[in-house]
């Protein structure tokens, strides 16, 4: 029996309620189809707009064994490329970030216009066809200052991402904030349990004490369903749509997005150990009302987020290896606030850099645990794990419908 036959067929098995195999979380075979299938094959959150403000400007990624660019072009197009040069195949860009008026290769000085296009490759044969050779193009999106690529020949249809969550982000106005910080950990357990543990705040209490000042450890914030019979939730949401903030939860048909906009616990504006704003000067002018919480955006496999008043959090989750995933947080703040004067740095990033930290902590510990013999799948909590139940049906209803060939109907995930 062949891999992509035994995991389908463990997926159609699976006992609903509970967590997965041993083998989805430590075996590199299965982990090299969770990358064919899902990372290789569907949109990825990768960066922001405001990361490459000016034509030239550029940043790199690593998607298993795929390097990207993505680089801002003349015309102010934000495109990403596979960073390979069209020659022998080394990489245009071997900085993390930079800004080039062309991309030269360094290895034979091969040069591409911003727009990937090949425009000197000397010393070649007089019926050498430059525009044979230009560097290939990556499917590449913005939406609401946020920029998701697809590795795959066909991209799938990425309007419907578009039209659900750019009215959540749009007020926010990402694209013309900055990175006022960004950090990048590597957590020694599979993409899918950083995601599980994301997923709930049934571990909050006992592990997060920064996150609980101001973060509500109830499943009706944090998870993907109740919140609609929540008292508290639905007065913040009216409040906020009253100001022209879409609030309400919105998750899409097939789970793999959601959006909601989440109070904070009374009194709280921030992540911050007060709970007050870490930024006096505000995100957005186009937020006119204070206490709105958390706009929370989840999109499958790559990130989560908090938009807040004051300031922004992206995470982006990438797998390393079966065993390895780096996820990398940014703090956003006003594209003119100022360190030293409208924040202080270490109170801006505080709260999620402790919490990064316990939680990389926690995945540690728990694939530690799933490697032994003993490990057998065990029962989520409905009450509290609910989200992270969400994410395995999703994850699974996703794979049966790549093994299958898109002939599995996708169920509606709730």
């Amino acid at each position: 029996m062949d891999i992509s036959t035994n995991v389908l067929r463990q997926l159609k098995n699976r006992r609903q309620g509970f967590s997965l195999a041993q083998p989805f979380y430590v075996d590199q075979d299965y982990f090299k189809l969770d990358m064919e299938m899902i990372y290789y094959s569907d949109w990825l959150f990768i960066g922001h707009d405001c990361e490459v403000p000016r034509a030239g400007n550029y940043f790199t990624v690593q998607i298993g064994d795929y390097p990207v660019v993505i680089v801002r072009g003349r015309d102010q197009v934000i495109r990403a490329f596979h960073n390979s040069c069209r020659h022998r195949g080394s990489r245009v860009c071997a900085s993390e970030r930079g800004s080039s008026a062309k991309l030269v290769c360094p290895y034979h000085q091969w040069t591409y216009e911003l727009d990937g296009s090949l425009l000197f490759a000397r010393q070649m044969a007089e019926d050498f066809d430059k525009s044979q050779f230009s560097l290939k193009p990556v499917h590449c999106e913005s939406v609401g200052g946020y920029i998701f690529i697809c590795l795959a020949k066909n991209a799938p249809d990425f309007s419907p991402v578009r039209a659900s969550i750019e009215p959540y982000m749009a007020p926010h106005r990402i694209g013309e904030a900055k990175v006022a910080f960004q950090s990048t950990i590597i957590e020694k357990g599979n993409w899918k349990l950083v995601w599980e543990n994301n997923r709930e705040c049934y571990h909050c209490a006992a592990n997060h004490p920064e996150l609980c000042r101001t973060f509500p450890e109830t499943p009706t914030v944090s998870g993907v369903q109740g919140a609609i019979s929540d008292p508290v939730i639905t007065e913040h949401w009216q409040r906020c749509e009253a100001a022209g903030l879409p609030s309400e939860f919105r998750l899409s048909p097939d789970g793999q997005f959601r959006t909601a906009r989440m109070p904070l616990i009374e009194g709280a504006e921030s992540y911050t150990m007060s709970g007050q704003r870490a930024v006096k000067r505000p995100l957005s002018q186009d937020v006119t009302i204070n206490n709105i919480g958390t706009m929370l955006l989840f999109h499958y496999p790559t990130t989560w987020n908090h938009l807040l008043g004051d300031h922004a959090v992206s995470f982006r989750v990438l797998p390393i290896s079966a065993e390895e995933t780096a996820v990398t947080t940014k703090w956003l703040v006003h594209k003119d606030a100022v360190e030293g004067v409208d924040y202080d740095l270490e109170e801006l990033t505080h709260v999620w850099t402790e919490t990064n930290d316990q939680d990389r902590r926690i995945v540690e510990e728990n694939a530690f645990g799933i490697r032994s013999p003993a490990y057998e799948p065990g029962p989520y909590s409905e009450i509290q794990e609910g989200g992270v139940m969400q994410f395995v049906e999703w994850y699974t209803n996703f794979m049966i419908n790549r093994l299958q060939g898109d002939q599995a109907k996708l169920s509606a995930v709730a």
